[in-house]
């Protein structure tokens, strides 16, 4: 049987788990997953296929429903979506050693215009060597590639002493209850993975992103006299150009080598806005939401001050005896970094370059995920690493490479074999 390119310098029964990697049975799960809409508040149907693929596959599965009454009064959730249930998947699979979580989400964001997509956006389709399809990046792909890990372990006839969890969470989108449930519930590892979309590199650091919402207000007016009333929209303009302008100066002054591929690291981004009721009447109040991004050693509060101060620095004496109203809203993904010595960065980074060939970037993200959860809440020292790349995520035609897929599948399946040995957590 053919190995990858990189995969000189590997034991006899390293390559057998290699080997084990099925590419069919990953691109058929994949296909299942892609099939389920399981955008917010629609995950269960997802989480109970996967919860029955880790069943057929021999994991212990511990399958719950989330009490999201006693989940919303925990400090650290947060969401944009209310959900009247979900469902907790986590399935446990190996020896007595230590222990390594891979975590994975199972919600998506909604397609948008459908139109904009060539194919089918919940079904996957195979084309040119790339797997297309709502949550083919972000992140089933990455789901399917924890499962085949685990499974071509343990096909490969492999006992490793080290435990593995696969944990698939709901929520990830707006604002993490999957994970921070799994947590309540008291799984933890000694180090973790999160399959999120890093296009070949590790990822032990992330960015902040904390929703907003911005009430603007003005005066109605028949749309004949508009100067006659005040336009909570003109009114809003001049409150986005002063966040465009905090944008560039917190930009600016950020320098941190690990976003040194992102001319925007810190990006503040207007989602939605509604304003008016009636095409010929001026509209007297805006309402505009949107996230804003925190650098990985910036204190979350002093980040919502500066904010703050820049919509009330507007110089306009409406706004003035006017306030804009600013809430932070939604999902509030805090920033996170795992120490640069944790052996789990090196330990991904040696598997990916025994796989492939290629040494990974070292790298941190401007976007939120549940890297935060696992860092700040779990005190788990974390990484991001999946197939696909974010970029792609959020977008229409969304895809994520097959090779990609088999890259990253072998990739943790050689992890868990070799994380038991890791020093700091090995015996």
């Amino acid at each position: 049987m053919s190995h990858p390119a990189g995969a000189a310098g590997l034991t006899p029964v390293e390559r057998s788990v290699l080997d084990a990697v099925d590419r069919d049975w990953m691109l058929g799960l994949l296909a299942d997953l892609v099939a389920i809409p399981s955008v917010g508040d629609a995950e269960t149907p997802a989480q109970e296929r996967l919860a029955a693929e880790m069943a057929a596959m021999g994991l212990d599965v511990d399958v719950w429903d989330i009490d999201m009454a006693a989940l919303g009064t925990d400090t650290d959730y947060s969401a944009e979506v209310e959900r009247d249930e979900a469902l907790g998947v986590v399935g446990s699979w190996g020896g007595d050693g230590p222990t390594l979580m891979l975590n994975g989400h199972s919600d998506v964001v909604p397609v948008g215009d459908a139109g904009l997509w060539s194919t089918p956006p919940w079904a996957a389709t195979l084309r040119n060597g790339r797997v297309y399809g709502r949550g083919t990046a972000d992140m089933k792909g990455g789901l399917v590639c924890a499962l085949a890990a685990v499974r071509a372990v343990r096909n490969a006839g492999v006992s490793p002493r080290t435990h593995t969890l696969v944990a698939s969470v709901v929520g990830e989108e707006d604002g993490g209850a999957g994970t921070l449930a799994m947590l309540r519930r008291g799984h933890t590892a000694d180090a973790a993975v999160v399959v999120e979309p890093t296009n070949g590199e590790v990822s032990p650091s992330q960015a902040g992103a904390l929703g907003f919402r911005l009430t603007v207000s003005g005066a109605p007016a028949h749309g004949a006299v508009r100067n006659e009333g005040v336009s909570a929209i003109e009114k809003f303009e001049m409150v986005h150009a002063g966040l465009r302008a905090l944008e560039s100066r917190r930009n600016a002054a950020f320098a941190d080598p690990l976003f040194a591929a992102y001319t925007i690291p810190l990006a503040l981004s207007i989602g939605t806005l509604r304003a008016g009721e009636w095409s010929s009447t001026v509209p007297d109040t805006l309402v505009a939401e949107g996230r804003y991004g925190v650098g990985p050693a910036e204190s979350v509060a002093e980040a919502r001050r500066a904010f703050e101060e820049a919509v009330a620095a507007i110089d306009d004496a409406w706004l003035a005896a006017n306030p804009v109203r600013v809430e932070w809203w939604g999902g509030q993904f805090h920033p996170a970094a795992t120490e640069g010595g944790a052996p789990i960065i090196g330990a991904v980074a040696a598997a990916h370059e025994a796989v492939t060939g290629a040494v990974p970037a070292v790298t941190g993200v401007p976007y939120g995920s549940d890297l935060r959860l696992l860092v700040n809440r779990g005190a788990i020292p974390s990484v991001l690493y999946g197939p696909g790349d974010a970029r792609i995520a959020h977008r229409a035609d969304e895809f994520v490479p097959v090779s990609d897929l088999l890259d990253v599948a072998r990739t943790l399946a050689l992890l868990i074999l070799r994380f038991s040995a890791l020093p700091a957590v090995g015996s």
